[in-house]
């Protein structure tokens, strides 16, 4: 079972989506109260299951509605995605990856982790 880690940081507070394995999969912005933070927690135990991808790396991809993972190439030629709740705001983010089939497996495993994963507080 996943794990939000819930951890201070000098601008603010962030939560990390961690695998079964520790590794981290996902990553919020930096909130200004803890609150708002436990809410952008619920939004990803609430939105991720039901995301479709959007795979922006694929010529004329289709648009699709919230809530999605976008799934794109960054400027150094890495695959990531993000998250966008149903009101389009982006509530996680991954880290680099070098192929797409692991940007894949990674969104994959938010949809499976962040449903019932714990919350744990740093």
């Amino acid at each position: 079972m996943g794990k939000f880690v819930i951890r201070t940081v000098p601008s603010g507070i962030k939560f990390d989506l961690k695998a079964t394995n520790g590794q981290v999969i996902a990553t919020s912005e930096v909130y200004t109260t803890k609150a708002a933070c436990k809410n952008g927690v619920a939004s990803v135990q609430k939105n991720a299951p039901k995301a479709k991808v959007e795979d922006q790396t694929a010529e004329g991809f289709e648009k699709l509605t919230h809530p999605k993972f976008e799934m794109y190439v960054d400027k150094a030629g890495e695959y990531r995605f993000r998250l966008k709740a149903t009101n389009g705001q982006v509530i996680a983010v991954s880290e680099g990856y070098v192929a797409k089939a692991s940007c894949i497996n990674g969104i994959e495993s938010v949809q499976k982790n962040a449903v019932d994963a714990e919350i744990v507080e740093e």
